[in-house]
Protein backbone atom coordinates (compact mmCIF):
# COMPACT_ATOMS: atom_id res chain seq x y z
CA UNK A 1 0.00 0.00 0.00
CA UNK A 2 1.29 3.50 -0.74
CA UNK A 3 2.10 5.65 2.04
CA UNK A 4 0.40 8.58 2.77
CA UNK A 5 1.36 11.95 1.50
CA UNK A 6 -0.26 14.56 3.86
CA UNK A 7 -2.43 12.66 6.83
CA UNK A 8 -4.50 14.04 9.11
CA UNK A 9 -4.65 12.79 12.75
CA UNK A 10 -7.93 13.24 14.38
CA UNK A 11 -8.02 16.92 13.69
CA UNK A 12 -10.00 19.17 15.56
CA UNK A 13 -10.65 23.56 14.72
CA UNK A 14 -12.48 25.07 17.12
CA UNK A 15 -13.13 28.79 17.06
CA UNK A 16 -14.43 30.18 20.67
CA UNK A 17 -17.24 27.63 21.44
CA UNK A 18 -18.20 26.20 17.95
CA UNK A 19 -16.42 23.27 16.76
CA UNK A 20 -15.85 24.20 12.76
CA UNK A 21 -13.43 20.66 12.35
CA UNK A 22 -14.27 17.49 14.35
CA UNK A 23 -11.99 14.67 15.22
CA UNK A 24 -11.04 14.57 11.26
CA UNK A 25 -8.57 11.83 10.31
CA UNK A 26 -7.33 11.54 6.38
CA UNK A 27 -4.98 9.89 4.34
CA UNK A 28 -3.68 11.47 0.98
CA UNK A 29 -2.03 9.57 -1.69
CA UNK A 30 0.83 10.52 -3.82
CA UNK A 31 -0.86 12.01 -7.25
CA UNK A 32 -4.47 11.79 -5.84
CA UNK A 33 -6.94 14.38 -6.88
CA UNK A 34 -8.91 14.58 -3.60
CA UNK A 35 -12.17 16.24 -2.86
CA UNK A 36 -13.48 17.79 0.11
CA UNK A 37 -17.14 18.36 -0.65
CA UNK A 38 -19.90 19.38 1.38
CA UNK A 39 -22.42 22.07 2.38
CA UNK A 40 -21.72 25.80 3.21
CA UNK A 41 -20.43 25.54 7.14
CA UNK A 42 -19.30 21.53 6.67
CA UNK A 43 -15.82 22.15 8.14
CA UNK A 44 -14.36 21.95 4.23
CA UNK A 45 -11.92 25.35 3.70
CA UNK A 46 -11.64 24.99 7.42
CA UNK A 47 -9.68 21.89 6.79
CA UNK A 48 -7.95 22.88 3.35
CA UNK A 49 -6.49 26.10 5.97
CA UNK A 50 -5.07 23.65 8.30
CA UNK A 51 -3.41 21.88 5.32
CA UNK A 52 -1.91 25.23 3.97
CA UNK A 53 -1.37 26.49 7.32
CA UNK A 54 -3.93 29.50 7.63
CA UNK A 55 -5.30 27.78 10.38
CA UNK A 56 -3.64 25.95 13.42
CA UNK A 57 -5.73 23.11 14.53
CA UNK A 58 -6.81 23.28 18.28
CA UNK A 59 -6.26 19.36 18.27
CA UNK A 60 -4.62 16.74 16.55
CA UNK A 61 -1.75 16.52 14.07
CA UNK A 62 -1.28 16.87 10.26
CA UNK A 63 1.83 14.84 8.78
CA UNK A 64 3.38 15.49 5.11
CA UNK A 65 6.06 13.01 3.55
CA UNK A 66 6.29 11.17 7.46
CA UNK A 67 6.64 14.53 9.06
CA UNK A 68 4.81 16.36 11.57
CA UNK A 69 3.41 20.35 9.49
CA UNK A 70 1.08 21.27 11.60
CA UNK A 71 3.40 23.63 13.57
CA UNK A 72 5.13 25.10 11.02
CA UNK A 73 3.90 28.15 8.43
CA UNK A 74 3.04 28.49 5.45
CA UNK A 75 5.88 29.19 3.60
CA UNK A 76 7.63 26.34 4.98
CA UNK A 77 5.28 23.93 4.00
CA UNK A 78 5.66 22.44 0.27
CA UNK A 79 1.81 23.32 -0.86
CA UNK A 80 0.56 26.17 -2.67
CA UNK A 81 -2.50 27.31 -2.40
CA UNK A 82 -5.58 28.87 -5.58
CA UNK A 83 -8.37 30.85 -4.51
CA UNK A 84 -11.73 31.17 -5.80
CA UNK A 85 -10.61 35.21 -6.15
CA UNK A 86 -6.93 34.33 -8.16
CA UNK A 87 -5.11 36.99 -6.20
CA UNK A 88 -3.39 38.29 -9.22
CA UNK A 89 -0.95 41.50 -8.47
CA UNK A 90 -3.46 43.35 -11.00
CA UNK A 91 -0.13 46.12 -11.73
CA UNK A 92 2.06 42.88 -12.72
CA UNK A 93 1.51 41.19 -16.58
CA UNK A 94 0.91 37.34 -16.28
CA UNK A 95 4.54 36.65 -16.67
CA UNK A 96 5.64 38.62 -13.58
CA UNK A 97 2.81 37.22 -11.83
CA UNK A 98 3.99 33.52 -12.38
CA UNK A 99 7.10 34.18 -11.71
CA UNK A 100 7.06 36.35 -8.79
CA UNK A 101 7.32 32.93 -6.15
CA UNK A 102 10.22 32.32 -7.91
CA UNK A 103 11.96 35.48 -7.64
CA UNK A 104 11.47 35.77 -3.65
CA UNK A 105 13.20 32.51 -3.29
CA UNK A 106 16.01 33.83 -5.57
CA UNK A 107 15.87 31.22 -8.28
CA UNK A 108 18.47 31.67 -11.19
CA UNK A 109 17.05 34.44 -13.85
CA UNK A 110 17.72 31.27 -16.35
CA UNK A 111 15.88 28.95 -14.46
CA UNK A 112 12.79 31.17 -13.91
CA UNK A 113 12.58 32.39 -17.60
CA UNK A 114 12.61 28.40 -18.13
CA UNK A 115 10.14 27.56 -15.61
CA UNK A 116 7.47 29.93 -16.37
CA UNK A 117 7.46 29.83 -19.78
CA UNK A 118 6.94 25.72 -19.27
CA UNK A 119 3.98 26.46 -16.97
CA UNK A 120 2.61 29.12 -18.98
CA UNK A 121 2.56 26.59 -22.36
CA UNK A 122 1.27 23.85 -19.67
CA UNK A 123 -1.69 26.17 -19.23
CA UNK A 124 -2.38 27.47 -22.91
CA UNK A 125 -0.94 31.23 -21.99
CA UNK A 126 1.98 31.37 -23.49
CA UNK A 127 0.53 34.11 -26.23
CA UNK A 128 -0.53 36.14 -23.55
CA UNK A 129 2.32 36.50 -21.13
CA UNK A 130 2.21 40.05 -21.52
CA UNK A 131 -1.23 41.21 -20.80
CA UNK A 132 -2.17 42.48 -17.68
CA UNK A 133 -4.71 40.66 -15.29
CA UNK A 134 -7.54 43.25 -16.16
CA UNK A 135 -7.16 42.44 -20.61
CA UNK A 136 -7.77 38.30 -19.59
CA UNK A 137 -11.11 36.57 -19.34
CA UNK A 138 -12.23 35.03 -15.65
CA UNK A 139 -10.93 31.43 -17.33
CA UNK A 140 -7.60 32.98 -18.36
CA UNK A 141 -7.35 34.59 -14.88
CA UNK A 142 -8.19 31.47 -13.49
CA UNK A 143 -5.21 29.86 -15.54
CA UNK A 144 -2.63 32.30 -14.71
CA UNK A 145 -3.70 31.81 -10.51
CA UNK A 146 -2.74 27.93 -12.14
CA UNK A 147 0.16 28.60 -13.05
CA UNK A 148 1.87 30.53 -10.20
CA UNK A 149 1.06 28.06 -8.29
CA UNK A 150 2.31 25.18 -10.35
CA UNK A 151 5.50 27.33 -11.05
CA UNK A 152 6.28 26.37 -7.66
CA UNK A 153 6.38 22.59 -8.14
CA UNK A 154 4.55 21.97 -4.88
CA UNK A 155 4.26 18.53 -3.70
CA UNK A 156 0.52 18.96 -2.81
CA UNK A 157 -1.98 22.00 -4.94
CA UNK A 158 -5.05 23.10 -2.76
CA UNK A 159 -7.62 24.82 -4.41
CA UNK A 160 -10.47 26.28 -2.14
CA UNK A 161 -13.53 26.88 -5.02
CA UNK A 162 -11.15 28.07 -7.48
CA UNK A 163 -14.00 27.27 -10.50
CA UNK A 164 -16.68 29.24 -8.32
CA UNK A 165 -16.41 32.62 -10.18
CA UNK A 166 -17.27 31.63 -13.71
CA UNK A 167 -20.35 31.06 -15.74
CA UNK A 168 -21.79 27.30 -16.45
CA UNK A 169 -20.40 26.17 -19.38
CA UNK A 170 -16.77 27.45 -18.89
CA UNK A 171 -16.78 26.27 -15.11
CA UNK A 172 -17.24 23.09 -17.23
CA UNK A 173 -14.96 23.13 -19.45
CA UNK A 174 -12.43 24.17 -16.71
CA UNK A 175 -13.13 21.11 -14.74
CA UNK A 176 -11.96 19.03 -17.71
CA UNK A 177 -8.48 21.08 -18.58
CA UNK A 178 -8.28 21.06 -14.70
CA UNK A 179 -8.47 17.29 -14.70
CA UNK A 180 -6.59 17.09 -17.62
CA UNK A 181 -3.37 18.99 -15.82
CA UNK A 182 -3.53 17.07 -12.32
CA UNK A 183 -3.08 14.00 -14.51
CA UNK A 184 -0.17 15.46 -16.60
CA UNK A 185 2.00 17.91 -13.78
CA UNK A 186 1.11 14.18 -11.12
CA UNK A 187 0.56 16.68 -8.78
CA UNK A 188 -1.41 16.17 -5.70
CA UNK A 189 -4.76 17.85 -5.35
CA UNK A 190 -7.07 18.91 -2.78
CA UNK A 191 -9.92 20.52 -4.15
CA UNK A 192 -12.77 22.24 -1.93
CA UNK A 193 -16.20 22.72 -3.73
CA UNK A 194 -19.58 22.28 -2.73
CA UNK A 195 -20.78 21.29 -5.94
CA UNK A 196 -21.68 17.56 -6.05
CA UNK A 197 -21.52 17.27 -10.05
CA UNK A 198 -17.58 18.75 -10.37
CA UNK A 199 -16.54 16.52 -7.38
CA UNK A 200 -18.40 13.33 -9.45
CA UNK A 201 -16.31 14.53 -12.57
CA UNK A 202 -12.77 15.41 -11.69
CA UNK A 203 -11.68 13.49 -8.15
CA UNK A 204 -10.22 9.98 -7.82
CA UNK A 205 -11.78 10.20 -4.38
CA UNK A 206 -14.32 12.10 -2.51
CA UNK A 207 -14.52 12.77 1.04
CA UNK A 208 -18.02 14.23 1.85
CA UNK A 209 -18.27 16.40 5.36
CA UNK A 210 -21.06 16.96 7.40
CA UNK A 211 -21.21 19.03 10.97
CA UNK A 212 -17.30 19.06 11.01
CA UNK A 213 -16.81 15.64 10.45
CA UNK A 214 -16.36 13.36 7.06
CA UNK A 215 -19.82 11.73 6.65
CA UNK A 216 -18.38 8.94 3.81
CA UNK A 217 -14.33 8.75 1.62
CA UNK A 218 -14.61 6.83 -1.36
CA UNK A 219 -14.24 6.89 -5.49
CA UNK A 220 -17.12 8.78 -6.86
CA UNK A 221 -18.66 5.65 -8.17
CA UNK A 222 -18.94 4.25 -4.49
CA UNK A 223 -20.36 7.02 -3.20
CA UNK A 224 -22.83 7.69 -5.84
CA UNK A 225 -23.23 4.06 -6.54
CA UNK A 226 -23.22 3.14 -2.30
CA UNK A 227 -23.73 5.58 0.11
CA UNK A 228 -23.24 5.15 3.66
CA UNK A 229 -26.11 7.02 4.87
CA UNK A 230 -29.36 8.74 3.54
CA UNK A 231 -27.33 12.15 3.91
CA UNK A 232 -24.92 10.92 1.37
CA UNK A 233 -27.21 9.89 -0.78
CA UNK A 234 -29.65 12.84 -0.71
CA UNK A 235 -26.21 14.99 -1.38
CA UNK A 236 -24.69 13.21 -3.97
CA UNK A 237 -26.82 13.87 -7.41
CA UNK A 238 -30.75 12.80 -7.09
CA UNK A 239 -32.30 9.85 -5.47
CA UNK A 240 -35.59 8.49 -4.84
CA UNK A 241 -35.61 7.86 -0.88
CA UNK A 242 -38.81 5.85 0.27
CA UNK A 243 -39.59 5.29 3.74
CA UNK A 244 -39.76 1.90 4.29
CA UNK A 245 -39.72 -0.94 7.44
CA UNK A 246 -37.17 -4.22 7.47
CA UNK A 247 -38.81 -7.28 7.21
CA UNK A 248 -35.78 -9.50 7.28
CA UNK A 249 -31.78 -9.23 6.76
CA UNK A 250 -29.77 -11.53 4.62
CA UNK A 251 -26.06 -11.54 4.38
CA UNK A 252 -25.71 -8.17 2.81
CA UNK A 253 -29.47 -7.71 1.38
CA UNK A 254 -32.55 -6.73 3.12
CA UNK A 255 -36.11 -7.41 2.40
CA UNK A 256 -38.20 -4.46 3.00
CA UNK A 257 -41.96 -3.29 3.14
CA UNK A 258 -43.21 -0.21 0.71
CA UNK A 259 -46.41 0.44 1.22
CA UNK A 260 -47.30 -3.38 1.54
CA UNK A 261 -44.86 -4.60 -1.17
CA UNK A 262 -42.33 -6.41 -0.64
CA UNK A 263 -38.60 -5.06 -1.95
CA UNK A 264 -35.28 -6.35 -1.72
CA UNK A 265 -32.11 -3.88 -1.17
CA UNK A 266 -28.37 -3.59 -0.54
CA UNK A 267 -27.26 -3.63 2.81
CA UNK A 268 -24.04 -1.01 3.01
CA UNK A 269 -21.05 -2.75 3.94
CA UNK A 270 -19.96 0.03 6.57
CA UNK A 271 -22.52 0.91 9.47
CA UNK A 272 -24.90 -1.37 11.67
CA UNK A 273 -27.24 -4.13 10.12
CA UNK A 274 -30.43 -2.53 10.22
CA UNK A 275 -32.48 -4.10 12.67
CA UNK A 276 -35.88 -6.51 11.83
CA UNK A 277 -38.46 -4.21 11.96
CA UNK A 278 -37.16 -0.55 12.00
CA UNK A 279 -37.47 2.05 9.80
CA UNK A 280 -35.13 2.91 6.97
CA UNK A 281 -34.63 4.59 3.81
CA UNK A 282 -34.62 2.76 0.14
CA UNK A 283 -32.33 4.89 -1.95
CA UNK A 284 -33.04 4.22 -5.91
CA UNK A 285 -31.43 6.54 -8.37
CA UNK A 286 -34.12 7.71 -11.14
CA UNK A 287 -31.50 6.47 -14.00
CA UNK A 288 -32.14 3.17 -12.25
CA UNK A 289 -35.59 2.50 -12.75
CA UNK A 290 -37.44 1.40 -16.00
CA UNK A 291 -41.11 1.34 -17.03
CA UNK A 292 -41.71 -2.41 -17.80
CA UNK A 293 -43.67 -3.33 -21.00
CA UNK A 294 -46.28 -5.90 -20.69
CA UNK A 295 -45.28 -9.66 -19.58
CA UNK A 296 -41.53 -7.57 -19.02
CA UNK A 297 -40.67 -8.83 -15.68
CA UNK A 298 -37.27 -7.14 -14.97
CA UNK A 299 -35.14 -4.09 -16.82
CA UNK A 300 -32.19 -6.15 -16.56
CA UNK A 301 -29.13 -6.79 -14.32
CA UNK A 302 -28.25 -9.25 -12.39
CA UNK A 303 -29.19 -10.04 -8.78
CA UNK A 304 -32.65 -9.85 -9.23
CA UNK A 305 -35.41 -7.34 -9.55
CA UNK A 306 -37.78 -5.17 -8.07
CA UNK A 307 -40.97 -4.65 -9.51
CA UNK A 308 -43.62 -1.40 -8.14
CA UNK A 309 -46.76 -0.30 -9.74
CA UNK A 310 -47.40 3.71 -9.48
CA UNK A 311 -49.48 5.89 -11.59
CA UNK A 312 -47.81 8.48 -13.65
CA UNK A 313 -48.61 12.18 -12.54
CA UNK A 314 -46.23 14.02 -14.91
CA UNK A 315 -43.56 14.12 -17.41
CA UNK A 316 -41.18 17.00 -17.89
CA UNK A 317 -38.93 16.90 -21.09
CA UNK A 318 -35.45 17.77 -20.68
CA UNK A 319 -33.32 17.24 -23.50
CA UNK A 320 -31.02 13.92 -23.48
CA UNK A 321 -34.00 12.12 -21.14
CA UNK A 322 -37.44 12.19 -19.87
CA UNK A 323 -38.48 13.15 -15.73
CA UNK A 324 -41.17 10.78 -15.31
CA UNK A 325 -43.10 11.54 -11.65
CA UNK A 326 -44.97 8.68 -10.57
CA UNK A 327 -47.29 8.10 -7.25
CA UNK A 328 -47.66 4.69 -5.48
CA UNK A 329 -50.92 3.33 -4.24
CA UNK A 330 -50.23 5.59 -1.29
CA UNK A 331 -48.51 9.23 -0.98
CA UNK A 332 -44.92 7.86 -1.94
CA UNK A 333 -43.62 9.58 -5.14
CA UNK A 334 -41.41 8.44 -7.14
CA UNK A 335 -38.55 9.98 -9.93
CA UNK A 336 -37.73 8.10 -13.42
CA UNK A 337 -35.44 9.13 -15.83
CA UNK A 338 -36.00 7.50 -18.92
CA UNK A 339 -34.93 7.96 -23.11
CA UNK A 340 -37.26 10.63 -24.96
CA UNK A 341 -37.52 7.74 -27.53
CA UNK A 342 -38.80 5.06 -24.53
CA UNK A 343 -41.98 4.25 -24.11
CA UNK A 344 -44.53 6.90 -24.26
CA UNK A 345 -46.96 7.39 -20.71
CA UNK A 346 -49.75 9.82 -20.76
CA UNK A 347 -50.86 11.32 -16.89
CA UNK A 348 -52.78 8.76 -15.33
CA UNK A 349 -51.53 5.88 -16.49
CA UNK A 350 -50.47 3.12 -14.60
CA UNK A 351 -47.29 1.27 -15.35
CA UNK A 352 -45.53 -1.08 -13.77
CA UNK A 353 -41.81 -0.29 -13.41
CA UNK A 354 -38.87 -2.14 -11.90
CA UNK A 355 -35.00 -1.71 -11.22
CA UNK A 356 -32.13 -4.84 -10.09
CA UNK A 357 -32.10 -5.36 -6.59
CA UNK A 358 -28.12 -3.89 -7.11
CA UNK A 359 -28.61 -0.37 -7.67
CA UNK A 360 -30.98 -0.15 -4.26
CA UNK A 361 -29.86 0.74 -1.27
CA UNK A 362 -31.16 0.72 2.15
CA UNK A 363 -29.89 3.45 4.76
CA UNK A 364 -30.26 4.66 8.07
CA UNK A 365 -30.37 8.25 9.14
Amino acid sequence: MTAALVELRSVTKRFGDFVAVDAVSLAIAPGEFLTLLGASGSGKTTTLRMIAGFDQPSAGEIWMEGQSIHLLPPNKRNVNTVFQNYALFPHMSVWDNVAYGLKMRRVAKAEIGERVGQVLEMVHLEQLARRAPRQLSGGQQQRVALARALVNRPKVLLLDEPLGALDLKLRKEMQLELKHLQTQVGITFVYVTHDQEEALTMSNRIALMRAGRIEQAGTPQEIYDRPATKYVADFIGETNLLSTRVRSVAGDRATLDVEGQTIDAQVPAAGPVPAIGSQVWLSVRPEAMAILRDGESTPGGGGGHNVLVGRVLEGLYAGSMTRLRLQLAGETTLVLHVAPTGTAVAPGQQVRIGWPVARGVCLAE
